[in-house]
Parts: C-alpha cells; structure tokens; sequence
C-alpha cells in the first residue's frame, strides 16, 4: 500500500489548513495537522482504513486499474460530447483593441459567397454526421456595422436555422443593437459580450477604428440582447491594467439590472502572450496564470460582493463548492480536433479559435476542395496527459489537462508539449476562498 500518486495536498490560503484533493478517487478533505502529518511527511497514516476507503492509501495495481477505467470513461464521454464548430466570416474588425492577437495575421480579403458557406455547411452535415454539434460565429469582428455584413451573417443564419444548429456568436458588442433582427433568423444559445470593466478602463482599451470610446453602445446592445430574451456571456480580458477596476464593472452590471438576470453570466479571460502580442519589451501588464489567480483572491477577499457578479474557477475549488462533489478526472484540457474545430471564409480549416487565422496553422480546406491533413491531426488528436511523459508522473494531472496545446506549441515548437497550470496553488486559494470552514 502507498500514497495515491493522484493526492493533491496544499494547505489553503491565507489559513494554512491543509487539505487533500484526489480527481481519480472523487474525494476532497480539509484536515488537521495530526491526521495530515503523516500525508505531508509520505509516512504511513496511523489508521489507513478511512484513508483507503477515499482513495488516497492505495494498492497501486487496483489504482491503476481504476486510473485505465476513468481514462476510457473520459474517451467514451469526449466522443459522446457536443461539437463547437466556429465559423469565422471575416478578420476585419472595426475595433483596434491594443491587445489584439490577430493584428499581424494580414488576411486576404475576400467576400463570402454563397457558394462558401454552401460548401461549410454542405462539410459539417458530411464530417459531424450523427454528432451533436452548434455553430459559433466568430472574428474578427463578426457583426460588424453595414447592410453588406448583414446581408452575409443574414445568410448564415438562415443556412444554420434549415440546418436545425444552434448558433453562439462572439461579439464585440458594438452593433449588436442593429443585429437583433437578424439574430432572431437561427436559435441563438448565447451571445459573448466583452467589457473589460467600467468606461474609464474599457475605453482605453477597447476602442474604435478612429479611436473613440465604446463602452456605452455596448451596455446598451446587452441591455437589448437580455430584453429579447437572449443569453448573454459576458467576458473581460484582464491584465494588471484593470483587474482592480472589475468590482466596478460589478456594480454597474447590478445597476443595469444584468446580475439579476437567470441568462447573464461572466467569464474572465487572461490577457497573454497567444502569438505576436505584446512581444516586445517583456510582459508588462501580462499576468502568469498564477500571478492572475493571487490578485484575484485579494480582489475576492476585499470586495466579497464580487462573487454574486463572477465566481473565479480556482482550477476545481469553484466545481466542488458549486456541486458538492469534483468534477470527472481531466486527462485532456485541449479540445482542439476533438470537440473543437475552426473554419473560415477562405475555405480553411483550423484546430480551434487560438489557431484560426494564424499562417502555418492550417489543417485542410472545406473548399474548393475538402482535404485535411490527417498526419497533424492525429498529432493534435493524441496529445493528452497519457501521451506526454510530464504529465504521466503528476499529481496535479488529473486537475491540469496538460493545458492548452496551442500555447504549448508557441512556445516550443511542438504540439506534445505541456501548458502546465499550477493546480495544487490554485487549489490552495479557491479551497480557502469558498470551502474552508
């Protein structure tokens, strides 16, 4: 018998209580420092029955027997899983975000045309046969203002609805008040909204082509959008710039009536280094995933009231606090050519929306012609915590994915390589944010 090589032990922060969580066996616990000694010092617990019975002291033949069931369950269940299929009709933006990822990819121009999007949604009825599957549309900037771009997402949309898919759509917000007609074409499960906080933060950040403010005409298009009925996502990219301004985004959001709205809710996305930005001169007011998690947690700590605005995931601690239980073991983060894929107007077909539009990226084409580089794909398809020798021999696997491959394939070259998240730490804040008693 021995330690579950699965046990994630941290002591929660700022208490210092320690805890063990276990993916694999589904159990987590805070403990006391007598009982957690001997977990800590790799010692044999004094009394191993209630530490077998939740799968932290194990024989590691029937662990690892458990360990092969979980993985095949986790394969059954991927294949079982809904599609994303992102569609983007255009790279043009009328946004000149300064932290733009896609600035330097210099697509050609060229209309969507008919036949364009008879051969997109001629490929996804043909290669997703018998799976369940919606659409996102996605940029650029997708609904971008003019009868000409209405007239191309109008013909999407009304593809989609014969096609009985549900449409998502990524928006900067900005002429979503003048799409709602449209929109109203195909069933829309969500519109993605980004604010990255009050006005005086969002519009430096995220403004016009000719460098006036936004904020104001997108309040108003999410205002509109939860009237007719819509969900809306609301996201912001957070950096160094604006994380502290978030509860007044918060406050805002309570005003206008959004966080007392059942289809309103929120995500934060890290501001990073995906390709070419923020390239030169250092990292600057780019947080490490870490650094992002601490801030927040203090941003938590000072300003609760937070949490009815937007519940940070702190790896798994949000899931257990949410639900009451852990989620499934993750033995892949990366949906990417699994659950995820990426198309756009000039007929190209990428891994997912941190490689679509990226020169080199390409898979295959849907048209002229349907081919797909089956080589890359298998490379892409079999990254996972099995396949890379770093994630075989960590605890924090089950909880990390192996992350996200495109960032790991930036950074080295390779697609099975790791994106490691730093899981036990992120557990050590969510654990103490909202399950220590």
């Amino acid at each position: 018998m021995q330690w579950s090589k699965h046990n994630i032990v941290g002591r929660t922060r700022p208490a210092g209580t320690p805890f063990v969580v276990n993916l694999l066996s589904g159990n987590a616990d805070l403990l006391d420092e007598v009982s957690a000694a001997p977990l800590f010092a790799g010692e044999a617990p004094v009394d191993p029955s209630e530490w077998t019975a939740k799968g932290y002291w194990v024989d590691e033949p029937e662990e690892q027997r458990r360990w092969k069931r979980a993985y095949l369950d986790f394969l059954d269940a991927r294949e079982r899983d809904e599609v994303q299929i992102f569609f983007v009709p255009w790279y043009g933006c009328n946004f000149r975000c300064d932290y733009c990822f896609q600035d330097d990819y210099n697509a050609k121009p060229a209309a969507l045309t008919d036949a364009i999007l008879d051969a997109f949604f001629a490929h996804v009825a043909a290669e997703f046969a018998g799976r369940r599957k919606y659409l996102t549309l996605f940029g650029g900037e997708p609904l971008l203002p003019g009868d000409a771009a209405k007239e191309r997402v109008s013909a999407f949309m009304r593809r989609a609805a014969a096609a009985r898919l549900d449409v998502a759509v990524v928006t900067n917000g900005h002429s979503l008040v003048d799409y709602l007609d449209v929109l109203a074409l195909a069933k829309i499960r969500e519109i993605q909204v980004t604010l990255d906080g009050p006005p005086q933060s969002h519009d430096l950040r995220r403004v016009l082509a000719g460098g006036k403010p936004t904020f104001d005409r997108i309040a108003d298009g999410i205002d509109a959008a939860l009237a007719a009925g819509h969900t809306v996502n609301l996201r912001s990219v957070v950096d160094r710039r604006n994380l502290a301004l978030l509860p007044e985004l918060a406050r805002i959001a309570s005003e206008r009536g959004w966080t007392g709205n059942p289809r309103f809710k929120t995500q934060l996305g890290r501001n990073y280094e995906l390709h070419s930005c923020h390239a030169a001169g250092g990292n600057g007011p780019l947080y490490s995933r870490m650094e992002l998690a601490e801030d927040l947690h203090a941003l938590v700590r000072e300003h609760p009231e937070f949490l009815d605005y937007h519940r940070p995931a702190f790896s798994v601690s949000k899931f257990l606090w949410e639900h009451g239980e852990l989620p499934k073991p993750l033995f892949d983060a990366c949906t990417g050519t699994k659950t995820e894929w990426a198309f756009d107007y000039q007929g190209r077909i990428f891994a997912c929306t941190a490689t679509v539009g990226k020169p080199g990226e390409e898979l295959g084409t849907f048209w002229p012609q349907a081919k797909l580089d089956r080589e890359v794909v298998g490379k892409w398809q079999a990254r996972d915590t099995v396949s890379m020798e770093e994630c075989r021999s960590c605890a924090q696997a089950l909880a990390c994915g192996g992350g996200c491959t495109s960032v790991a394939k930036n950074r080295t070259g390779e697609i099975a390589t790791t994106d490691c998240r730093p899981s036990r730490e992120l557990l050590e804040l969510g654990v103490g944010a909202y399950l220590e008693v």
